[in-house]
């Protein structure tokens, strides 16, 4: 922490490795929750938290530029919420998580191409 405070001071133009601006995937598949209607959800927009698809207050050290969403259920049920922090309907999924999941799916196999042409070109 003392470090954090001293880079922030010292260097504020720098952006500090521990921080993101960026939401990062808490996972790639949504979470299925239930709620209850009229109470106060905090969903986490940041993908930091421990307690997903809730806000646990991790973006305050992790994602400062990064706020949760509240929102308050209309009626008792199951909701399907983002978890890949990337939907355009917040908190709810709206299937981006499969356009994430292809993106990971496509960088992996590229990775796996490329160890292979290096093996290959050194035999």
């Amino acid at each position: 922490m003392l470090y954090y405070c001293v880079t922030k001071l010292l260097l504020p133009q720098m952006q500090c490795s521990t921080q993101t601006k960026k939401p990062v995937v808490a996972a790639k598949m949504p979470f299925r929750v239930k709620v209850t209607e009229g109470k106060c959800y905090v969903w986490c927009a940041c993908g930091h938290s421990k307690k997903q698809p809730f806000c646990d207050g991790a973006h305050r050290t992790k994602a400062p530029s990064i706020s949760p969403r509240h929102f308050t259920p209309e009626k008792d049920s199951t909701l399907m919420l983002c978890a890949c922090k990337q939907t355009k309907n917040v908190p709810y999924c709206n299937g981006t998580h499969f356009k994430v999941i292809f993106q990971h799916l496509v960088s992996s196999v590229k990775k796996v191409f490329k160890m292979n042409n290096f093996f290959f070109l050194m035999a």
